[in-house]
């Protein structure tokens, strides 16, 4: 099984932060976003290699980094671009990787702005007994909910709709960028791709990714039972670090 840390954004919502250095370099509590990230997978023997996504920007700061804190299964993959006008989008970066490294495997797929407490285990469970899975999480909080896609589940937890950015979300359970797809259904990527250049429609969000899968097969849903953030805003970055260092006291 691969991972894959989709860090190719540029973070402007983040400013003055990220001027100089993507958001999953960004410390939360001490230590940059994407070490986090790196703790929950670095050790699972069934994830063979890591790829970090990044851009032609910020591609040095995580090869600094990672000169820094050197692992074999770690790769570091420059999408070529400048700028957020030219930026792929998530769904861009993942064709771009899938070409470039032949993909043929089931993969996990992170967002890098994202910070959770719950281990794998039931992610990686899904994917072997049922198919693919995207991570959710409740908000709590319909007005929070509007900014990110809303998830409704059927029977068996599978996903019956995903909507992005919903004017009028059903209910405050969300997705979070936490993906596990089986290789079989990577093939959907390009498809969605190329229907996308011909509408003309712009960057495809990851949530329209899945919602395009869903069309051909199976989605099931994975409820994190702890503590989940979408750090893409100031608000959001002090409040995990305040949960953080709450728990780092605790202990």
């Amino acid at each position: 099984m691969k991972a894959i840390i989709l860090a190719g954004g540029y973070g402007t919502r983040l400013y003055p932060l990220t001027i100089n250095a993507p958001k999953p370099m960004v410390p939360v509590a001490g230590r940059p976003m994407i070490e986090y990230l790196i703790d929950k997978i670095i050790n699972r023997s069934d994830i063979s290699e890591i790829f970090i996504v990044s851009n032609e920007k910020f591609t040095h700061v995580f090869e600094e980094w990672l000169q820094k804190n050197p692992n074999p299964k770690i790769t570091i993959i420059n999408d070529g671009t400048t700028s957020n006008e030219t930026r792929l989008g998530p769904v861009g970066d993942l064709n771009l990787l899938m070409e470039k490294h032949n993909i043929d495997d089931d993969v996990l797929i992170f967002g890098g702005d994202n910070l959770f407490e719950d281990d794998l285990s039931g992610v990686i469970e899904t994917l072997h007994k049922k198919g693919n899975v995207v991570g959710l999480y409740d908000v709590g909080d319909l007005e929070l909910a509007k900014g990110l896609g809303n998830v409704t589940l059927g029977e068996d937890n599978r996903v019956s709709s995903f909507v992005e950015k919903p004017e009028n979300p059903s209910s405050s359970l969300c997705a979070t960028m936490i993906y596990a797809l089986k290789k079989e259904h990577l093939k959907y990527i390009p498809l969605l791709l190329e229907e996308w250049k011909r509408q003309n429609a712009g960057e495809i969000k990851a949530g329209e990714m899945i919602a395009y899968i869903m069309k051909n097969e199976p989605v099931y849903g994975q409820t994190l039972e702890w503590k989940w953030f979408d750090i893409g805003t100031l608000e959001q970055l002090q409040k995990a670090e305040e949960w953080i260092n709450l728990k780092n006291k605790s202990i």
